[in-house]
């Protein structure tokens, strides 16, 4: 009885299976390229932004130029992550492939983290990880950068994205 309910179901279920779309389905197929050319930094934004620059410049590297487009997709990261209750890259190759298509970068790298009170604070706990400080001081131009906090809890988001052009 269980192995004939099986046969008939299976096929409705492999269906379903095949019109349904995941989130990160649905993210795929609607990468907009349109340029983003206005975003409003926020004070902790541009503190950030400003001590990311200066930690550069203290190690005898190049200034990163801000960039609207790459703080909004920063921003859109944000946003998923607080929707979706995760800390992660999810989608990163969505943005990089977005970034790399309007503004012509050759390279892409992505810094989250979550929870942390102040902005220096997000960089400190980045430096102090091999990873994102590898990105830090990696060989980039311009970056963008977004601080979004949680309406539910108050907890905020960091997504800090590098681009060379």
């Amino acid at each position: 009885m269980k192995a004939k309910l099986l046969r008939m179901f299976l096929p409705i279920a492999l269906v379903f299976t095949l019109v349904s779309c995941s989130k990160d389905e649905e993210a795929t197929s609607t990468n907009d390229y349109r340029l983003v050319t206005a975003y409003d930094y926020t004070a902790e934004e541009t503190d950030l932004a400003t001590r990311l620059n200066d930690y550069r410049a203290s190690q005898g590297l190049n200034r990163l130029e801000i960039v609207n487009h790459i703080s909004f997709k920063s921003f859109e990261h944000n946003e998923y992550m607080i929707e979706n209750n995760v800390v992660s890259h999810d989608l990163f190759e969505l943005r990089a492939d977005n970034i790399k298509h309007v503004l012509g970068a050759v390279k892409v790298g992505e810094n989250v983290a979550y929870n942390f009170s102040t902005p220096a604070s997000a960089l400190n706990a980045w430096l102090n990880s091999p990873g994102h400080k590898a990105n830090i001081e990696g060989d980039y131009t311009h970056f963008g950068i977004s601080i979004t906090i949680n309406p539910a809890n108050g907890r905020r988001y960091f997504t800090n994205i590098f681009m060379k052009r």
